[in-house]
């Protein structure tokens, strides 16, 4: 049997991936999660009511959740953290605490004998301020790889997640090749889909448009995201999870092909939900990147893994799924 952990598999990714694992024969899936930005909905119950799934409510800040554990795991996956741009600006400490000791603590109970492989999930924050801080940035997007990364102001409550997922890159390489532990490192590129929270731009616009805003705020509006669809984004980490050429490698996972003013993107859902207002333009928060596109070749030529599903083809669910929560709240 497969055994496989997911932690923060109550999140966002943790579930859609948890959920796409516990489907395939002869798993068995341990998720980890404390739900500390949110109660458990009906897509956790219905995954965590599965046979061949173990939930754990525990805080992974607290060294003691390894008594749960228990034998030897093939793979674990691990998502645990606090993410979303509303939080690094109000709760930085919190994003650094949660994010750091979490890996830590996860990291101290892995050795080479009860883990197989061992995957952290960084983000493309990790070198944001790369592209704000060369002057010939341009030369970096797409982004590969091997990036620089820069934190470009250590004052700015933003850098807390991007800060911490640095640190976590060298924590995971310098502890997994300290005691044998094979690893891989992933880096997410602006991934979304049903279920991603309330505190990203595609569900803030679609609250919005709930709400008949006009005229319509958006702060920015010239920058650039590669979006990335959540299904592609839980098929390519477990590529590069079964993938021995991904040992010890660090890999964007992200679709190069979507690209797209954030102005274009507010386009999109207006066209999706019909409803045209009139837009009212605010400055970017300070620290936002002004483009942003990953590499993704070194995804495909290990693992042969290309991202498929587009954003015109992936919004108009991700739409109707927002708008029924909405309605939800209203009722409520």
């Amino acid at each position: 049997m497969r055994r496989i952990i997911v932690t923060g598999g109550g999140g966002f990714i943790g579930c859609h991936l948890a959920e796409y694992l516990s489907r395939q024969a002869d798993t068995q899936i341990t998720i980890i999660d404390n739900h500390s930005r949110g109660a458990a909905d009906e897509m956790f119950a219905k995954l965590s009511a599965r046979e061949n799934v173990i939930a754990l409510n525990e805080d992974m800040t607290q060294k003691n959740f390894c008594a749960k554990l228990s034998g030897r795991y093939d793979e674990i996956y691990h998502l645990a953290a606090i993410n979303g741009t509303k939080n690094f600006y109000e709760r930085p400490y919190e994003v650094l605490r949660v994010n750091m000791l979490s890996l830590m603590n996860m990291l101290e109970w892995c050795t080479s004998e009860n883990c197989g492989a061992f995957l952290f999930s960084s983000s493309s924050e990790a070198y944001a301020g790369t592209v704000n801080r060369f002057s010939n940035a341009a030369q970096f997007i797409p982004s590969r790889e091997d990036i620089p990364l820069t934190v470009d102001d250590v004052f700015n409550p933003r850098w807390s997640y991007g800060g911490s997922k640095i640190a976590g890159e060298l924590l995971t390489i310098n502890y997994c090749r300290t005691r044998n532990v094979p690893f891989k490192i992933i880096r997410y590129h602006n991934v979304y889909g049903v279920r991603m929270g309330f505190d990203h731009v595609l569900p803030e616009f679609f609250k919005r448009v709930h709400d008949k805003v006009d005229p319509f705020p958006i702060f920015g509006g010239q920058e650039t995201r590669a979006f990335c669809a959540v299904e592609d984004a839980v098929h390519a980490t477990e590529a590069v999870m079964l993938c021995d050429k991904c040992n010890g490698e660090l890999i964007h996972i992200g679709n190069s092909a979507q690209e797209i003013k954030i102005l274009d993107l507010l386009a999109l859902v207006f066209d999706v939900a019909n409803f045209h207002p009139a837009v009212e333009i605010h400055p970017a928060p300070i620290g936002s990147v002004a483009r942003r596109c990953p590499d993704t070749q070194k995804l495909f030529s290990l693992t042969g893994f290309k991202a498929r599903i587009t954003l015109a083809e992936a919004l108009p669910e991700m739409y109707s799924w927002y708008a029924e929560k909405y309605r939800e709240l209203l009722r409520d």
